[in-house]
């Protein structure tokens, strides 16, 4: 089964009411096994045009378990926090399965 990643885009607003929601979301991540693989302020975009201040990637053993947490009681608390703290772009995408072992 293929991992689940959350991405984030985030225009910063109130960095300090963006701190508070840092600690509420990483108590739910902690929860659900997710890993933080990314938070960059300066990634460097080679085409197009890209959203906010800081780019977030999160890690779940699948699409479903991304979706759970997000949907989550323990995320629906700090969601607020965020929402009230930047302006945000958000994201469920599918790893890639991995390849069949080669049969023998």
């Amino acid at each position: 089964m293929p991992k689940g990643y959350v991405i984030f885009t985030e225009a910063i607003d109130d960095p300090a009411a963006m701190a508070a929601y840092g600690r509420a979301a990483g108590l739910s991540l902690a929860e659900s096994g997710a890993a933080v693989l990314a938070v960059d302020s300066a990634p460097q975009v080679l085409e197009g045009e890209w959203h906010g201040d800081q780019t977030v990637v999160l890690e779940f053993e699948s699409v479903a378990a991304a979706r759970a947490w997000y949907e989550s009681a323990a995320y629906e608390k700090a969601k607020p926090l965020r929402q009230a703290a930047a302006r945000t772009n958000a994201v469920i995408v599918s790893g890639i399965a991995p390849p069949a072992a080669a049969g023998g």
